[in-house]
């Protein structure tokens, strides 16, 4: 089983892991063993959010678990009802203390919210906690070219980050060359679609062809892609099969195939221009 995942160097110069685990819809009682057997599996960066209501125990896992800080990258995000410059920064600072860290490696706006128009004082919120050393990178998640647009025209730093919806059924080609473009690395959430891609025939083709599991090829089309991904599961052995997808290579013909599978209706999450 591979002993490290890969990195990906950040606009910031921030090294983040490119495999990671996701904590999204884990019950707070049930996270930090969870988090505790995904640092054992080799994972080193764990992803969670206000919105999750877990960071708590996302924190304890992390300060138990006996690794160098320095050695486990946290992410996570701010909730939707904090856009607003002061409620951000009170926001962030309840996040480090939940967590009981002094620090996040990478903190996200979650929503751009459009409805509300508050995403620029947020994310103004979030230059100033980087500067303060309260996050060593800071990031978007489901902003749109359009989004990323404003934040270029009227803020200082460029994202290092946009976490956007991302698998073979909604390959988001469009907006990962837009981000490419400005520098932003594509996190990937929903990256097997909610377990819908896993029974594609290309996918089974292909799991057969590298003796490797469906969700193990999936995984390995978003990490040769260049996406940091961080599936979720509370099971050891599902951990260890994510964990897996690192010995699987796909040829660039493969790779474009499960990227083919995109089609019109392929988003499964809310549409960012229409969320709040």
């Amino acid at each position: 089983m591979p002993t490290a995942a890969p990195t990906i160097r950040l606009n910031d110069g921030v090294e983040i892991p490119q495999l990671g685990f996701g904590t999204y819809q884990i019950d707070p009682g049930d996270t930090a063993e969870a988090v505790t057997t995904a640092l054992e599996v080799g994972y080193r960066h764990v992803d969670t959010a206000q919105m999750y209501g877990n960071e708590a125990e996302v924190g304890e896992a992390v300060r138990s678990s006996g690794l160098d800080r320095g050695e486990v990258f946290v992410t996570t995000k701010l909730d939707n009802g904090f856009h607003a410059h002061d409620d951000a920064v009170t926001a962030i600072d309840r996040s480090l203390a939940a967590l009981g860290l002094d620090h996040v490696d990478l903190f996200l706006i979650h929503w751009p919210l459009p409805s509300q128009d508050l995403y620029v004082e947020a994310w103004t919120a979030l230059q100033e906690a980087q500067a303060a050393g309260k996050a060593r990178s800071i990031g978007v998640s489901n902003f749109q070219p359009h989004h990323l647009d404003r934040l270029a025209r009227e803020c200082d730093v460029v994202p290092s980050v946009d976490q956007i919806e991302v698998h073979p059924y909604f390959p988001q080609t469009e907006v990962r060359a837009e981000a490419g473009d400005r520098g932003i690395a594509v996190e990937a959430w929903s990256p097997i679609a909610q377990g819908d891609v896993l029974d594609d025939p290309v996918v089974t083709a292909l799991a057969e062809d590298h003796d490797a599991t469906p969700a193990q090829v999936v995984l390995a089309w978003h990490l040769q892609r260049g996406d940091v991904v961080f599936p979720k599961s509370s099971h050891r052995e599902r951990m260890e099969e994510n964990w897996g997808a690192l010995d699987v290579t796909l040829t660039d013909d493969e790779v474009a195939r499960l990227t083919a599978l995109g089609r019109d209706d392929g988003r499964r999450g809310p549409d960012p221009d229409e969320m709040g």
